[in-house]
């Protein structure tokens, strides 16, 4: 579809430069994808890739998560324990859902951001990285900001390139070749049959809404095989 090619030229172009990029898009989306994608196309493809998604993680660990820790930081850190920034050095980190920071750890975020310098948790070193990142959410980010749940210098340091991932409600000419895709990637996987839907089945997709996007898609066909 067209807003697909759009957001594939901004990957190749986006991804040969190393400025922090936000992917902005609905759940199941594939925001994941595009930021392999960037690595995977940059001059970091040899480094790691590390992801790490803030929805996941207790609000209580996240800076841990990101920035390691010291022994006896908290109750139950026992070793000293390496952030994902620094498993990320030397390649590219990717936040999901960075709506999802409490304003405290923002101004963190930032000035990790800004100086490529973090502080792992109880510690007093600061250690450097060499890092590029990627953010995502699903969120709307812009709301966020206006109503003064989003620190606004971390949304501009992070909103250096903006790719938007269309819902797939609003890119139904990809649904056809979404099907055939996933469908020859589950009888692998699941070692089964290959299988094609009926035209009809077909009709029934294109006319779906799909709140879940592209994952409630892969679902729904593993669901049906």
């Amino acid at each position: 579809s067209t807003g697909m090619k759009d957001v594939f030229d901004k990957i190749q172009r986006a991804a040969i430069v190393d400025s922090t990029v936000l992917i902005l898009g609905d759940s199941g989306t594939g925001k994941e994808l595009v930021a392999q994608a960037l690595h995977h196309n940059s001059p970091r493809k040899k480094g790691p890739f590390v992801a790490v998604n803030c929805a996941a993680v207790p609000a209580t660990l996240v800076e841990s998560e990101l920035f390691g820790h010291v022994r006896g930081a908290f109750t139950g850190a026992t070793d000293r324990r390496i952030g994902r920034f620094e498993q990320a050095d030397g390649g590219t980190l990717f936040v999901d859902e960075i709506g999802d920071f409490e304003l405290g750890l923002q101004a963190k975020l930032l000035r990790v951001l800004e100086t490529l310098t973090l502080t792992p948790v109880g510690g007093h070193e600061d250690r450097k990285v060499n890092v590029r990142v990627l953010a995502a959410t699903s969120r709307d980010i812009n709301k966020m900001v206006a109503e003064g749940k989003f620190r606004e210098d971390l949304f501009y340091r992070l909103n250096v390139v903006t790719i938007h991932l269309p819902p797939l409600r609003e890119r139904t000419d990809d649904i056809p070749i979404l099907v055939e895709h996933f469908l020859k990637q589950i009888a692998q996987d699941k070692h089964t049959a290959h299988r094609r839907v009926s035209r009809e089945v077909m009709e029934r997709f294109l006319a779906h809404r799909w709140p879940g996007n592209v994952r409630e898609l892969r679902n729904t066909l593993e669901s049906m095989m």
